[in-house]
């Protein structure tokens, strides 16, 4: 095979043979399947039980269609809400992957070189690979030399040199090794150089393929869902023990104590078919009623609405959500495991500094005088494989080179090159450790060397000073540099020398000595400002932070120590092979010390993360590579970095499109912001559920009709249901989250705080509501009618204004009723639009509504009854806090 390339027929043959390069894509879940599967939901399927109880005694004759319509459209609403906001993520999201399958390829094609699709390379193509190029199958070099970075396959930070096979060698061991300097592999990217491949792999069963065919892991439930199953069962036996409780109280009270206790009348009165069936089909129907009140019909759709909202939200902070369980799941994280590069750093590596022979370190360009500053502009810029290309705009971009060579052209900056002929050069190559090139400026000739300290420096025998000018390097300067040398190695930063001769000097002058220091260059990807105080911030949310990464261990320490993720002398560092030696057993209880692990591979990271789960521990991990997404995969929650490869996409649950720690942090704050606001949602919810249970389970045993309708207790779910999860679901993103622990996955999600909150309030509701259902002081407040229908408005009115005065009490998780309430306008609006209704449907409501319009006497006893659940709730608070201290 040569670069004549294929013919038309023999791609086809070869497609035929080998199959396509195109990956094979996850079956993605269309809407109505996601549609169906968020059914599955724990509460939904409580709802769907009580709607299916209801639709039933609703075909007999024996409840309102209103009751069964009011829950159906709770389902469908909390069901379609979350459905849509996910299908609307996961459109953005394919977008952001059909962006990768349109990367053109340069193709040998019928004596031609042509741009092909990615999709349509075939096994026996040969493709040219330049600077920037992504390889597209796996493949072997058959001419020139390139450098790849291959971190998306192996997490290794070094770029790797691949070189052509020898024409005498036409096939290579079967083993797989990124090292092996022939081989290329799929997701790697050039780096510098120029060659040629032929692809051996393509589509599914290359390297690259085959990590992303692993990706097919059960699911584990999320933390919220595990916790919402619990609260799912509790409610459930709440209120089938209230509906067995009511019944038989009902019907003990009927049978038993409305016939005196008289042994032969309740005989007489059992003897009767119709009276007793009627009086049994009675109290079913109040056992159904307790169990359908009992129902948080709200719940899903306050977890839909307040996930979307801050979907919506996140987007906007650079955070996509592709899995709405993705973000509370963020909120519950106990460990996170974090890639380095990109993410905690930069991503890019930068000239951090600059030494002088004298030892004087300047950080920019700006501060170094004029000769020496020509110098090192003239080592940088013609000792370089990388330039600067002017752009059809004016600005300057850097083509070619390595990242180190880009790096230190970035740092001497856009300046007018002197003008200068090259005449020879001697490129950097491993085995010499240094790169030579000789120029002539006009008026003489000088050569410039480039090259690591050990190799150089002892071969210096003079410097220049800071002002340009040529001295005598003691051993006591050469002894102080090392040092210096030294101190930045321990810092990361990786170290070059600069040093100039007079004269012209080729390859085996080196050792000949008389060079002139022009000074030392560090180079270091560093650590994102914004990262240290995210990483500050999630530790101080009590998450371990864990680095993962690719680089030596003493690299790997300094940038964890900057990053503030080792500050302890008990945190431990690990390098895979030191994991390795430890069993499962043994690595379990050195986990909560573990900090670091350098030259991790990819096992390394799966094995973490499923050690962690053993433990019952919520794991997030963060990661950008093709060798990240099994671990991506099997974590509760997958962080996949933007700019990452499109397995690693596939694999994570939220995609970070800005690759910043700092929005990893932001997803936890609003996963704990989603957890908190469910959490006062219920404390709403569940006390009006409990009050109302209660009201309906005594009401009758005290000879009362139910004192709530059916198009009440509709109204009452409304405000429950739809309006209340509306304004719970606009809760602001607090920073004092970040200052609570994690929970635990099995945590219940009502804690002593909530039970307390939710008791004291239905048992005062329940209290107040009967005495004003039964006091004769509060009877004779109300104007007298018939059926005291306006006794029983007050009631009603009562009943809803005490909820509306406990939503405040629900959502201030202190003493503070108005705690940032301004950052939640929509919670005010929605309050003051269901008071604007019910003072219509109170003065208005008539027959439908059994309300009839209350005079000013009655209206001030009925807000002052109801305003008094606020200073009972900030008893209870005062003494919950006494009771902590």
């Amino acid at each position: 095979m040569t670069m004549h390339g294929l013919t038309d027929d023999q791609v086809e043959k070869s497609r035929k043979q080998y199959g396509s390069n195109r990956m094979t894509e996850q079956k993605r879940e269309g809407f109505l399947k996601r549609l169906l599967g968020n059914f599955k939901d724990p509460m939904i399927r409580i709802l769907c039980v009580a709607l299916g109880i209801n639709f039933l005694f609703a075909l007999l004759g024996e409840t309102a269609w209103y009751e069964a319509l009011g829950i159906a459209v709770a389902v469908l609403l909390a069901v379609f809400v979350s459905t849509v906001s996910e299908h609307r993520n996961e459109h953005a999201f394919q977008k952001l992957q059909e962006e990768a399958s349109k990367i053109l390829c340069k193709v040998y094609r019928n004596n031609t070189l042509v741009e092909l699709p990615i999709d349509e390379i075939v096994v026996d193509d040969w493709v040219l690979l330049q600077l920037g190029d992504k390889i597209p199958a796996d493949g072997i070099m058959r001419h020139g030399v390139i450098q790849v970075d291959q971190s998306a396959l192996n997490g290794e930070a070094e770029e790797a040199e691949k070189i052509a096979l020898p024409d005498g060698d036409q096939e290579l061991k079967d083993s797989l090794d990124f090292l092996d300097p022939f081989q290329v592999f799929r997701g790697s990217v050039v780096c510098g150089g120029n060659g040629v491949m032929q692809v051996t792999t393509v589509g599914d069963t290359s390297i690259y393929g085959k990590l992303a065919g692993e990706l097919q892991l059960e699911e584990r439930d999320s933390p919220l869902k595990v916790k919402l199953k619990d609260l799912a069962k509790t409610i459930s036996r709440f209120g089938y023990l209230g509906g067995i409780i009511i019944a038989l109280a009902f019907l003990f009270q009927q049978v038993v104590v409305q016939n005196g206790f008289d042994l032969t009348v309740i005989s007489a009165y059992c003897s009767n078919g119709i009276t007793l069936m009627a009086d049994l089909l009675e109290a079913v129907m109040l056992a159904v009623i307790i169990i359908v009140m009992a129902v948080p019909e709200g719940l899903p759709l306050m977890i839909a609405i307040v996930s979307a909202q801050n979907m919506g939200k996140m987007l906007r902070d650079q955070v996509l959500v592709r899995k709405v369980t993705g973000i509370e799941t963020a909120g519950s994280i106990n460990l996170l495991l974090s890639d380095k590069t990109g993410t905690i750093t930069k991503g890019q590596l930068e000239t951090v500094a600059f030494l002088d022979g004298a030892g004087q370190s300047y950080a920019s360009m700006e501060q170094i005088a004029l000769k020496l500053s020509r110098l090192l502009t003239l080592s940088v810029v013609y000792n370089n494989s990388a330039v600067r290309s002017k752009q059809p705009d004016g600005t300057q971009s850097l083509i070619g080179g390595n990242a180190t060579e880009r790096a230190m052209l970035e740092f001497v900056g856009p300046v007018t090159e002197e003008a200068a002929t090259v005449l020879t050069r001697v490129p950097f190559s491993s085995a010499n450790k240094y790169s030579l090139v000789t120029i002539s400026t006009g008026k003489h000739a000088m050569t410039l060397v480039k090259g690591a300290p050990e190799k150089l420096l002892s071969y210096c025998s003079s410097f220049y000073t800071g002002e340009g000018e040529t001295k005598p390097l003691s051993q006591g300067q050469l002894e102080k540099l090392e040092a210096q040398i030294d101190d930045l190695a321990h810092r990361a930063i990786r170290v070059l020398v600069l040093a100039t001769s007079d004269e012209e000097r080729g390859e085996d002058s080196l050792t000949e000595g008389g060079w002139t220091l022009v000074g030392i260059v560090g180079i270091r990807d560093e650590v994102r400002p914004e990262a240290v105080e995210a990483i500050a911030q999630v530790q101080q949310a009590g998450i371990q932070v864990v680095m993962i990464t690719g680089d030596r261990k003493d690299t790997a320490t300094a940038i964890a120590k900057e990053a503030g993720i080792l500050y302890k002398e008990t945190d431990l560092i690990y390098t895979s092979d030191e994991l390795s030696q430890l069993s499962d057993e043994a690595l379990k209880e050195k986990l909560p010390e573990i900090r670091v692990i350098a030259r991790a591979l990819p096992s390394d990271k799966s094995r973490l993360v499923r050690l962690a789960q053993e433990q019952n521990l919520v794991v997030g991990m963060t990661g950008d590579g093709v060798n990240d997404a099994p671990a991506l995969k099997r974590a509760d929650v997958g962080f996949a970095m933007g700019s990452g490869t499109e397995v690693a996409k596939e694999a994570g649950d939220i995609v970070i499109l800005n690759d910043n720690f700092q929005s990893v942090a932001k997803a936890i704050l609003y996963g704990r912001t989603i957890f908190n606001s469910i959490r006062k949602f219920i404390v709403f919810q569940l006390t009006i559920n409990v009050s109302a249970v209660l009201i309906s389970l005594i009401a009758p045993l005290l000879g009362m009709e139910s004192p709530l309708t059916i198009t009440q207790i509709l109204w009452v779910n409304l405000v429950m249901d739809t309006l209340a999860a509306m304004a719970f679901g606009g809760e602001p993103t607090l920073d004092r989250y970040m200052k609570e622990k994690p929970r635990r996955r099995d945590e219940s999600i009502l804690s002593t705080n909530m039970k307390s909150a939710i008791l004291t309030g239905a048992l005062w509701t329940l209290a107040v509501s009967l005495c004003l259902l039964l006091s004769p002081y509060a009877v004779q407040i109300f104007r007298g009618a018939t059926d005291d229908v306006y006794h029983m408005t007050g009631f009603f009115t009562f009943f809803i204004f005490t909820a509306i005065f406990n939503a405040f009490n629900a959502r201030s998780e202190g003493r503070n009723l108005l705690d940032h309430l301004h950052k939640n306008q929509g919670f005010l609006k929605i309050m003051g639009m269901i008071v604007v209704i019910q003072v219509l449907l109170t003065q208005m409501g008539g027959a439908i509504f059994r309300c009839h319009g209350l005079d000013s006497k009655e209206w001030l006893f009925v807000l002052v009854l109801a305003v008094l659940i606020i200073p009972i709730d900030l008893l209870r608070k005062t003494i919950m806090v006494k009771g902590e201290n």
